[in-house]
């Protein structure tokens, strides 16, 4: 009889579970529904004037504030807003306007890049699938879906820290990763939403669900919200005075 013990079977690998959103259909209606209240035309705050201006716009956004990057295209679109006058200005004409913003170097160079691939690849003009729009410089999954969003009129969802933080506290769409979140709040959000999904979400989470300290008593869907504990009116707090001890 053979002292070898018998070989194990190797255990069948387990499948990931796929995480449903906490939000059923009915309650993300009503989510959606104060928001679009809240704001009922809701738009990109970055300002452009044609799809290029906007791919440039967002692609120059990353790390950076809006209100940064409008200060800086304002007069960068006044030089130049098509890709034959980026490349005429030249990549120190283009960094000359955009020295004001967060890792402009770079951002320069893409835009340079991202002008000319436009030209040789796409006829000099804004792609309009995300495939194409990821193969410029400077432009991530983020950046594609923006431009879809609001140049083409798709309803694509771009999962940026606001995003990702709103659909995380409310539950709406709960992932570890901007993908992950994407793809649940594709699932979550009702399709006469989806069109409003990416500007209300992110406005919500500009505005009044911030990082810090949540404006929860000024907030439409607070009491659909998952998080807790919620912040408390601050003004409220200041009128009942100091705690006893």
């Amino acid at each position: 009889m053979s002292d070898t013990p018998k070989a194990r079977k190797a255990p069948k690998p387990r499948k990931k579970k796929r995480r449903r959103p906490v939000f059923n259909r009915e309650k993300a209606t009503e989510l959606y529904a104060a928001l679009a209240k809240d704001r009922p035309d809701p738009h990109t705050e970055l300002e452009f004037t044609s799809p290029f201006t906007l791919v440039v716009a967002v692609a120059l956004s990353a790390q950076a504030t809006d209100v940064g990057v409008n200060k800086a295209t304002r007069g960068l679109f006044a030089a130049a807003d098509t890709p034959e006058e980026m490349l005429t200005l030249g990549l120190k004409g283009v960094e000359t306007h955009v020295k004001t913003i967060g890792l402009w170097r770079n951002k320069a160079k893409n835009v340079i890049a991202l002008s000319q691939m436009l030209l040789d690849d796409f006829g000099g003009e804004v792609p309009q699938t995300r495939e194409e729009l990821i193969l410029l410089p400077g432009v991530g999954r983020k950046t594609a879906n923006v431009v879809l969003n609001e140049a083409f009129g798709q309803p694509t969802i771009a999962v940026d820290t606001h995003i990702f933080r709103v659909s995380n506290r409310t539950g709406l769409a709960p992932g570890k990763t901007p993908d992950e979140v994407e793809a649940q709040l594709e699932r979550a959000t009702p399709d006469m939403y989806k069109l409003g999904a990416h500007h209300w979400l992110i406005l919500h989470g500009r505005y009044t669900c911030v990082a810090r300290k949540p404006k929860c008593w000024d907030c439409s869907i607070s009491h659909l919200c998952r998080f807790k504990p919620k912040t408390p009116d601050p003004v409220a707090q200041s009128a009942l005075g100091p705690k006893s001890p």
